[in-house]
């Protein structure tokens, strides 16, 4: 059995340890609505890490009924579906996305806000484990149920009144990890009415700036950019489209070394929308 608690492994640490009997491999895989951004699963191809379950918080590890894409469940719907995947309490969990690292780390946030720390995204993703010609299969692991007991960890997931009372408090930055010009308002929003724009005192923090290709830069280089942005007492919140993205930047700290992170849930998907909440482009 192995124990561990890092954010993030790679693809050599996974392959040595896969036959690890407390080990569950988890494909969070979302397809990907950012420009450029290509899922490898698609057209017609499938391709799973050996032994890999499939966690889809898109359609069902999530608020059901929402009018918000993949919100966070309740305690009761995720330790359901967790023990559904054969997850333990004990078990070390490796997640990954089929991008390379995109919709993973919205897994692994998931899993911490549900009191399991044993969780690490892997770096570079099934591309990467693909392009080192490791070995695939073409299903996922069917498994018994698990144990697995969800416990909230804090406020690692925000909603919007508490984002709107961190706005302009000198203790807290937001960080939005969306384009510039969807920050800055030129670009419009790809969800029908939901107006263009960024939160008042929020900074931009493009997710892909802190990636070299589909793996996270080293923690010297995320150190340097967010050094730039956030003082090491403040505490970060992340925002994004619907809060896939948010998720990197949130790794990308934590990887860093910043430990007083949150992410909005909502993020603009329900910030945008026609409403009193603040808006500017400036």
């Amino acid at each position: 059995m192995i124990n561990i608690e890092l954010p993030l492994v790679d693809t050599d640490w996974l392959a040595n340890n896969l036959l690890e009997s407390n080990l569950v491999v988890l494909d969070a895989s979302v397809p990907p609505v950012v420009p450029g951004y290509v899922s490898y699963n698609g057209n017609g191809c499938f391709s799973a890490i050996p032994g890999a379950r499939r966690f889809d918080y898109d359609q069902v590890i999530c608020k059901p009924n929402s009018p918000l894409p993949h919100m966070m469940p309740t305690n009761d719907l995720f330790e359901r579906e967790a023990r559904k995947l054969g997850i333990n309490n004990d078990s070390v969990i490796v997640v990954y996305d089929d991008v390379g690292l995109y919709a993973s780390p919205r897994a692994w946030w998931m899993l911490r806000a549900m009191g399991h720390t044993k969780v690490s995204v892997l770096n570079g993703g099934l591309p990467k484990w693909l392009a080192e010609g490791r070995e695939v299969t073409n299903d996922f692991l069917d498994v018994a149920s698990g144990d697995f007991n969800a416990t909230s960890a804090g406020n690692l997931f925000c909603d919007f009144e508490h984002v709107l009372g961190a706005l302009g408090d000198p203790n807290c930055q937001i960080l939005d990890a969306r384009s510039n010009r969807r920050f800055k308002g030129l670009d419009p929003e790809p969800r029908p009415g939901v107006r263009s724009g960024h939160m008042p005192s929020s900074k931009n923090l493009p997710f892909p700036e802190v990636l070299d290709g589909g793996v996270l830069k080293s923690p010297v280089e995320l150190r340097k950019i967010f050094s730039e942005l956030v003082s090491a007492d403040q505490r970060i919140i992340t925002s994004c489209g619907s809060g896939i993205t948010a998720c990197i930047l949130t790794l990308a700290a934590n990887v860093a070394g910043y430990e007083n992170l949150a992410v909005y849930d909502g993020s603009w998907a329900e910030w945008g929308l026609p409403s009193k909440l603040p808006v500017t482009t400036d």
